[in-house]
C-alpha cells in the first residue's frame, strides 16, 4: 500500500508504512524554535500540552485529506485542531469538563466581527451592573453555589473580583448562539487559569498545589489584604504579594487575543484560518467532540486512520483538576462534583474495588517493585497501567490495519523512583497486538509549558533529567498478512527478556529523535 501523505512510491502490501513511522520518529521532535501560537492554539492555558507541530508532522505524513484522526484523551484539542486545519476528520473524547469546552471552542470557526461586537456589549453592560446593581449580583452569587463551593470562591477570589466576574458571567449567559457563548465562557476561564493565577488570589496555577497570596494590593498599589509575615517572609514579600487585576481589562485583553487567533493562519501559508473556514463551512471535516472514556470508545472496529494522543501522567503527577476547578466553579460545577470527577480520571489514586488487569512481565515487575516500597503508590501505579491496558486495547481495536498510533508520554517520579512509563506502555502495547518499532525522545521547553513545580534542572539527577524529556511511542498495527508472516525485530522487546532491561538506563538520555534503545 502507499504511505498516505508521505509522497513515497507505492510499496508491496506486505510492507506498509512502518518504515515511514520509523523515519518520522528519527527526526527532531523538539520544535522549540517554531511558533506554536497560530490559529486557536493559545486560546487557553492547559497543563503539559504538546506543540501543534508534533501531531501535524504525523498527520501530514501518515494520512491524506478526509482520513479519520482520533485523539481519545484529547485534553486541549491540539490534535483535533491540526486535523481540521489539514482537512482531516477529527474525533476526540475526554472526561474533563474544561477540556471539552476548550477543544470544541478551538475547532469552531466564528465570525470575528460578530464576536468583537458582542464582547463590547458584554463588558459595557457588566461594568454598568457593578455600579448600578451590585446587590443584585450578590444575590445571583448566593444562589450559584453550595456552602462548600462558596467557601472555596471566598478563599480564592477577592470580593470585588467576585462581583466583576459575576457581572461578566451574567452577560455571557445571555448570549443566544451557543458557539459564541462558549467562546466567551472559555475567554472568561482563561483570565482565571494562568501560570500567575489570573484574577484570583492564587500566586500560580502551574504548581500541583496553588499558593494563595499573603499580601494583596489593588491596582493603585494600596494594600487590601495582609497576613502576618515572619521576618524571613517579609524579606521575600515580593514573592507572596499579588496585585489585583481588573477582570474587565483582562477579559477584554483575552478576547482580543483570541480573536487574533481566529484569524491567524497556520505556519503553512496554504492552510486556512479559522475565520476563513466560516465561509467554506467544512461540514464534511467538522470534528466530532464528545464526553467519552478512552477505555471504552463508542467507535467501530477498524474505523480510524491514525491516533495521536497524550495520556495523563501516572498517579496524578499533573493534577489537572486542581487548576481547572478555579474556573469550573464559575461555570456551574460544585467542588463536590469536581472531586467526584477527579477520582474517575485515568491516573487517579483510588483503588478500592478497582478491577486490575493482568500486566505483562516487565510492567508487573515494575509495579511489584513500587508495592514493596509503598503500598498506596504501588496500587496507584497498578491502577494506571491497568487503565492504560484498556486504553491501548481500544486503540488497537478501532485503528485500521497498517496504520499508526502516536502516544506522547512523560515519565513520572513516585517516592523518588522513575515509573519508566514509556517502557511499560510500549510493552503493554505489544501485549495487545501492536508492534513498537521505535520510540522517539523530545526535550521539553519548560518556559513554554504549564508544568508542575520542580522545573529547575539538576544535571546530576537522572530522574530530574527524565522529567525534562518526553517519549513519542510509535505503535504500529500490522495488517493480517504482515502479522502472520512476521518481520525481524517487530518490536522494541523482540528477543529480549524484560529482566534484562531493568538496569539499562542509558537510553533515557538519548538525543531528541533518537530511538530509545531498550
Amino acid at each position: 500500500m502507499n504511505c498516505p501523505g508521505s509522497g513515497l512510491l507505492a510499496r508491496p502490501s506486505n510492507q506498509p508504512c512502518r518504515e515511514e513511522l520509523i523515519r518520522l520518529l528519527s527526526e527532531d521532535l523538539d520544535f522549540h524554535s517554531e511558533d506554536s501560537g497560530y490559529a486557536s492554539h493559545n486560546f487557553h492555558s492547559f497543563p503539559a500540552k504538546f506543540p501543534p507541530q508534533l501531531p501535524r508532522k504525523f498527520i501530514q505524513a501518515l494520512t491524506t485529506p478526509g482520513d479519520v484522526v482520533l485523539d481519545p484523551m484529547m485534553g486541549s484539542g491540539t490534535t483535533l485542531l491540526e486535523a481540521l486545519l489539514l482537512g482531516r476528520r477529527g474525533i476526540g473524547f475526554d472526561v474533563d469538563p474544561l477540556a471539552l469546552l476548550l477543544a470544541q471552542t478551538k475547532v469552531t470557526p466564528l465570525d470575528a466581527r460578530q464576536v468583537a461586537q458582542a464582547s463590547h456589549r458584554i463588558i459595557e453592560r457588566a461594568k454598568r451592573a457593578t455600579v448600578q446593581d451590585p446587590s443584585g449580583l450578590e444575590r445571583e452569587m448566593a444562589t450559584r453555589w453550595d456552602l462548600r463551593t462558596r467557601e472555596f470562591v471566598d478563599y480564592w477570589f477577592a470580593p470585588e473580583t467576585q462581583i466583576a466576574l459575576q457581572a461578566l458571567l451574567t452577560e455571557i449567559e445571555q448570549i443566544q448562539e451557543e458557539a459564541v457563548r462558549a467562546f466567551f465562557k472559555l475567554s472568561f476561564s482563561a483570565i482565571i487559569i494562568t501560570k500567575s493565577g489570573g484574577v484570583s488570589l492564587a500566586l500560580d496555577l502551574a504548581h500541583t498545589r496553588p499558593h494563595r497570596a499573603k499580601v494583596v494590593v489593588d491596582q493603585d498599589g494600596h494594600s487590601i489584604m495582609s497576613s502576618d509575615l515572619t521576618d524571613q517572609a517579609s524579606r521575600r514579600a515580593r514573592f507572596v504579594t499579588k496585585r489585583l487585576r481588573s477582570p474587565f481589562e483582562e477579559f477584554d485583553r483575552r478576547v482580543a487575543q483570541n480573536l487574533k487567533g481566529l484569524q491567524s493562519r497556520a505556519s503553512d501559508p496554504l492552510q486556512p484560518s479559522l475565520f476563513g473556514l466560516v465561509d467554506t463551512k467544512p461540514n464534511q471535516i467538522a470534528p466530532h467532540i464528545a464526553l467519552g472514556d478512552a477505555q471504552n470508545l463508542p467507535l467501530d472496529d477498524h474505523s480510524v486512520d491514525i491516533i495521536v494522543t497524550s495520556p495523563p501522567y501516572a498517579s496524578n503527577a499533573i493534577d489537572y483538576m486542581r487548576a481547572h476547578k478555579f474556573s469550573l466553579v464559575w461555570l456551574g460545577y460544585s467542588i463536590g462534583d469536581l472531586g467526584e470527577k477527579r477520582r474517575g480520571y485515568i491516573g487517579g489514586e483510588a483503588t478500592t474495588d478497582f478491577a486490575f488487569e493482568e500486566l505483562p512481565e516487565y510492567v508487573a515487575h515494575t509495579v511489584a517493585d513500587f508495592l514493596s516500597r509503598d503500598e498506596k503508590k504501588g496500587r496507584a501505579l497498578q491502577r494506571y497501567y491497568s487503565e492504560m491496558t484498556r486504553v491501548l486495547r481500544e486503540m488497537y481495536r478501532v485503528l485500521r490495519p497498517g496504520r499508526s498510533a502516536i502516544v506522547v508520554v512523560g515519565s513520572s517520579v513516585m517516592r523518588g523512583q522513575d515509573t519508566r512509563t514509556q517502557t511499560c506502555l510500549a510493552e503493554i502495547g505489544q501485549a495487545v497486538g501492536f508492534q513498537v518499532p521505535k520510540i522517539g525522545v523530545r526535550s521539553l521547553d519548560r518556559n513554554r509549558r504549564m508544568m508542575p513545580a520542580g522545573a529547575t534542572l539538576d544535571l546530576a539527577s537522572q530522574i530530574q533529567q527524565r522529567m525534562h524529556e518526553e517519549y513519542v511511542i510509535g505503535f504500529y498495527k500490522p495488517d493480517a498478512q504482515y502479522a502472520q508472516h512476521g518481520v525481524p525485530n517487530a518490536g522494541i522487546f523482540s528477543g529480549t527478556h524484560p529482566a534484562g532491561r531493568s538496569g539499562r538506563k542509558d537510553h533515557l538520555h538519548g538525543q531528541p529523535g533518537h530511538q530509545a534503545s531498550l
